[in-house]
């Protein structure tokens, strides 16, 4: 791997952790600014930083990839797309498709939960039609893991297995958050310790990292890689989320690219899984596509907000 190939994937890496850690950068503002303690607060952007990106972000993909292949070890899992050995190649080239598959499906289902199910600012004409029928979804993804375990089922019982494990991870992890939600409202009501505070953005963070690890494997399968590049973005997250995260809750469709840019990359995986080989600049640059357009469409939006509020000003002066 080149040292081009090297920057166009960690720079992707760390967009891609940026954009879908937005909610979990607005979540933690919030909880954030009813905790009393300044010290408390002080120690959870430093040492929960720590903790978001050594234990979560770089020990979960260490494990996923480690479980995947248990052959290679918890040395050879870490480094195994540095590994000049064939034995390692080839195991890696074995067990990807299964951690494809499952890593795939978990984003899709992400993405379509998010299209039928969730509120949001319409970036798209279509979204609208899509949340009118939220109905639709369980049997849409339904659907998706049916063809998907049916065609990999020919080619590899181990690749249908993950795709299983991630709708299964799915599920799960969207219990995880509906909790978290009712938790926020507690925290938010101002009863509950900082103490308790700090354990439950530990956990929400947790819950919210799953997702950029996911989908870090649709850029790359090295876990030093996907360290850097997580890691780098989560620190920007806690950045936004002490400065200035009242701006960017005005970029209003920068969820909406997060989410297309799920759905491109749940696809990618899915690919990679059946065989067909997606180049390694084609995730980064994709990614990078979609979040500028979503970015100009906020940046539009934004003007317009205040052009109307200049001119009702102007109107009742």
């Amino acid at each position: 791997m080149d040292i081009f190939s090297i920057i166009i994937i960690v720079s992707g890496l760390v967009l891609f952790e940026v954009i879908s850690s937005i909610d979990n950068g607005i979540i933690n503002a919030e909880v954030l600014s009813t905790m009393k303690s300044a010290r408390m607060r002080r120690w959870f952007l430093v040492w929960g930083l720590l903790f978001a990106v050594f234990l979560v972000r770089g020990v979960l993909p260490w494990l996923i990839v480690w479980v995947a292949t248990p052959s290679l070890g918890p040395i050879g899992a870490f480094t195994a797309t540095f590994s000049n050995d064939p034995h390692v190649l080839e195991a890696v080239e074995a067990s990807a498709p299964v951690l494809l598959a499952g890593g795939g499906i978990f984003l899709i289902f992400l993405f379509f939960h998010w299209l039928f199910i969730e509120p949001k600012h319409y970036g798209l004409t279509a979204e609208k039609f899509f949340e009118k029928n939220g109905v639709w979804f369980f049997a849409v993804i339904s659907l998706i893991l049916a063809m998907t375990v049916w065609f990999a089922l020919k080619i590899n019982p181990f690749m249908a297995f993950g795709a299983v494990i991630g709708s299964t991870a799915f599920f799960v992890m969207h219990g995880f958050k509906e909790n978290a939600e009712r938790a926020e409202k507690q925290l938010m009501s101002g009863h509950m310790s900082d103490i308790s505070k700090i354990f439950y953005l530990e956990i929400i963070d947790a819950t919210f990292s799953i997702d950029g690890v996911l989908g870090a494997f649709a850029f790359t399968l090295s876990v030093p890689l996907i360290l850097i590049g997580n890691g780098i973005g989560a620190f920007v997250v806690r950045e936004l989320t002490v400065r200035n995260i009242n701006r960017i809750k005005k970029y209003v469709f920068l969820k909406n690219g997060a989410m297309y840019s799920v759905l491109f990359l749940g696809c990618v995986m899915i690919s990679d899984a059946f065989g067909v080989h997606v180049p390694a600049w084609v995730s980064p640059l994709v990614t990078f596509c979609i979040v500028l357009y979503f970015f100009w469409k906020s940046h539009i939006h934004i003007k317009r907000i205040v052009k109307e509020v200049t001119e009702l000003v102007q109107e009742e002066v």
